[in-house]
């Protein structure tokens, strides 16, 4: 994996939180992911402080508000799904502006934006502090299944080639004429996809038997660094500890 393989959502800052191992934010932003599903609907002020708990880390780590708006419109679509659910909920219902709502129905609108809000901007942050080669490192060292760090690796690794081999195919079908908005031609696109496929499984094959040939057996390199010190552990603690706080004060509470 070259340095030069970043993904867009990530944000080159100086900050604590990108001074984190990834394993550590990772392992945070899942357990507090599972706190915030696992919170009751109705606990409506419990969502609030998890909010602002993302707002600090979101400070800290000087990742702008903006930034993090613009791409959680990603959960758009459902957010329309939980648009829908008051007017076809069932059960006892309520009128508001002249509009019969479902209250089983409003819950369930609230629950999948509250949650689905979180989570997305959860998964933000971490994108936004973390390169990808740190994620499926993080993701090694937490003995996530081999197969998939190392697709993942690979995938990461040959994107960009991928990517510029299409480029380059697409300015090939374009300089013979081929314009895939028109329906008659879409059979040079297919055949371009089939040709795409069978040059990236060649080369696949191409680096695997390189791999092997130089002693590969199934895992690749470990880098020099070790694992991450206690002291990051109980940093990155602070998020998931105060989240349980929160929701274990909320459920008590009520």
């Amino acid at each position: 994996m070259g340095a030069g393989h970043a993904h867009p959502l990530h944000l080159d800052r100086v900050s604590p939180v990108h001074n984190l191992a990834p394993e550590v934010k990772i392992a945070a932003v899942l357990l507090f992911t599972i706190i915030v599903v696992i919170t009751p609907r109705t606990e409506f002020w419990a969502f609030g402080g998890y909010a602002v708990l993302l707002a600090v880390v979101a400070g800290v780590a000087r990742v702008p508000a903006l930034w993090l708006a613009k791409r959680a419109t990603i959960e758009l679509p459902f957010v329309l799904l939980a648009v829908a659910l008051p007017f076809a909920g069932r059960g006892e219902r309520v009128d508001w502006l002249g509009l019969s709502l479902s209250i089983d129905g409003l819950h369930g609108a609230w629950n999948i934006f509250a949650k689905g809000t979180l989570g997305v901007l959860a998964s933000l942050l971490l994108a936004a502090t973390t390169t990808m080669r740190d994620l499926i490192l993080g993701l090694d060292r937490l003995r996530c299944p081999t197969v998939f760090t190392q697709i993942a690796t690979f995938m990461l690794r040959y994107l960009d080639v991928l990517a510029d081999d299409a480029r380059r195919m697409r300015i090939a079908r374009l300089a013979r004429g081929y314009d895939p908005r028109f329906l008659w031609q879409v059979k040079a696109f297919a055949v371009s996809i089939g040709a795409l496929f069978l040059r990236a499984y060649e080369r696949g094959e191409r680096v695997y038997l390189a791999m092997v040939s130089r002693g590969y057996a199934g895992r690749l390199p470990q880098p020099e660094a070790g694992p991450a010190p206690v002291g990051q552990w109980l940093a990155a603690a602070a998020l998931p500890i105060a989240t349980a706080s929160i929701a274990l004060t909320a459920v008590l509470g009520s």
